[in-house]
């Protein structure tokens, strides 16, 4: 936040701005306290919100680049015009994110919503009801996924909502029911229009909602940013140098359907430099990046990359020597579980792949295991359970749940509404989160889907799976 305010003063300097009339001021996003109402309010443009002193804690925050402002403009100014806001664009450009962000700089509750096309005009009602009654903003992912005649209906309930807000009601008629209003309320819809298998959304629900295009972010600048909030000095040079490398790596490593370049991939390793440097404050910088480029992007190649992946890092990080940090507490205990259990052989490909894993998890929330039928993929998370619980990691044994998500219907996998009760049936991953979160141990607890990816489960897991 204050990297991006040096930049705006700096941009308002060259511009000449001398009033605060002047169009680059009333860009920004100011807060003031007025006197006399005792109230914050929020401007931006010639548009006004009230703070909403919703209680967020104390999260990150996010890299504010000349594209976040553009967005945060459109979507306040489309509140203002009382309509809702349509952040569109490929994946990885900080749709949901940034409408995130904006919520926590207005104080605002935001509840992000994962659609899939087992939504129906019931389902959203009921979501725009209690958006409606509590003021709260929502950010709909992925909303072209709902089928078409339902989007429809969808537009006929919101504008009933909108109408509520212009004419400044407190209370107003909604799907045969007279409910509570708050004017604070703001509906939001992400979505990646060229996606195969998307809807095109309806005229009239287009007509509430103002479009905002979000392109390729600035890799270099947000790269930067974060080194310098995770405390490194030189993170100028080194984010040229990360942002070089991933340019080349898309270009030149083989076309593999699990390889991303993009900002998630980006932002976890960052992360990970951050704990690397905090973790040993007495190695150089470049030893610290190179180290954290070089372990987490290593365990996902196929073997004919190894080499020029090795190649690039050398030609980034000349004369800089870090060897791989090998977890030697763990790599025992996998050698003796498997001793034990006198299946498997304790090859060192394998008990490196156990480690890697473990390093990922430690991490990420979520992490993928790829590779072909018969290559030990099971045995890998399995093994790496029975090791960590020899080493009693959080005080016993690793809890896991396995499932195999191709063997039920979508229904049975993540809930569905009864379609004459309107009651709502818990699926097998939400009892399994359920009964996971009643548990008071800190043992590792993990939800395992193994078995083949493919869009009709993995995609409504988009939301959850995000960092």
């Amino acid at each position: 936040v204050e990297v991006h305010s040096r930049e705006v003063l700096d941009k308002m300097v060259k511009a000449g701005c001398a009033s605060v009339n002047d169009f680059e001021w009333l860009l920004q996003l100011r807060f003031y306290w007025e006197a006399g109402t005792e109230r914050c309010v929020v401007r931006q443009t010639n548009t006004c919100h009230k703070f909403g002193y919703e209680y967020i804690g104390n999260p990150g925050r996010l890299v504010i680049t000349p594209l976040t402002d553009r967005c945060y403009t459109t979507l306040t100014t489309a509140l203002h015009l009382h309509r809702g806001g349509l952040p569109q664009g490929p994946a990885g450009t900080g749709k949901t994110e940034t409408v995130k962000d904006l919520s926590k700089n207005l104080a605002k509750n935001c509840i992000v919503f994962n659609c899939s096309d087992g939504l129906d005009y019931k389902s959203l009602g009921r979501m725009f009801s209690g958006l409606a009654q509590t003021g709260a903003w929502s950010c709909f992912d992925e909303f072209n996924r709902i089928a078409v005649e339902v989007l429809s209906v969808v537009a006929g309930q919101y504008s009933s909502v909108l109408q509520g807000i212009r004419a400044g009601k407190t209370e107003f008629l909604f799907e045969e029911e007279t409910i509570n209003l708050k004017s604070s309320v703001g509906a939001f819809i992400t979505m990646n229009p060229g996606y195969a298998g998307r809807t095109e959304l309806p005229e009239n629900l287009k007509a509430l909602f103002r479009p905002c295009a979000m392109v390729v972010p600035d890799f270099e600048n947000i790269a930067e940013i974060n080194l310098a909030g995770e405390g490194f000095q030189d993170s100028k040079n080194l984010a040229h140098k990360f942002v070089e490398l991933y340019y080349m790596s898309r270009e030149l490593l083989s076309k593999q359907h699990h390889y991303d370049w993009g900002l998630r991939a980006m932002t976890g390793v960052l992360r990970i430099a951050g704990g690397m440097k905090r973790a040993e404050p007495d190695k150089s910088e470049a030893q610290i990046l190179m180290r954290a480029l070089r372990d987490t992007n290593l365990p996902k190649f196929v073997a004919a990359d190894y080499g020029i992946f090795g190649g690039l890092i050398l030609d980034l990080f000349p004369r800089v020597e870090c060897p791989p940090q090998v977890n030697e507490e763990l790599s025992k205990a996998v050698k003796t579980v498997i001793a034990k259990g006198g299946r498997l052989v304790a090859e060192e490909v394998f008990v490196r792949k156990i480690c890697n894993l473990s390093e990922m998890m430690d991490v990420r929330h979520c992490v993928f295991v790829l590779g072909c039928a018969g290559s030990g993929k099971s045995e890998l998370w399995r093994t790496l359970a029975d090791a960590q619980t020899e080493l009693k990691v959080g005080g016993g044994s690793t809890k896991f749940v396995g499932i195999n998500p191709k063997s039920v219907t979508t229904n049975d996998l993540y809930g569905y509404v009864h379609p004459v009760t309107k009651e709502p049936y818990d699926g097998i991953i939400a009892k399994a989160m359920r009964e996971q979160s009643k548990s008071t141990s800190t043992n590792p607890k993990w939800i395992v889907l193994d078995d083949d990816i493919d869009a009709e489960w993995i995609e409504s897991m988009n939301t959850v799976m995000d960092d």
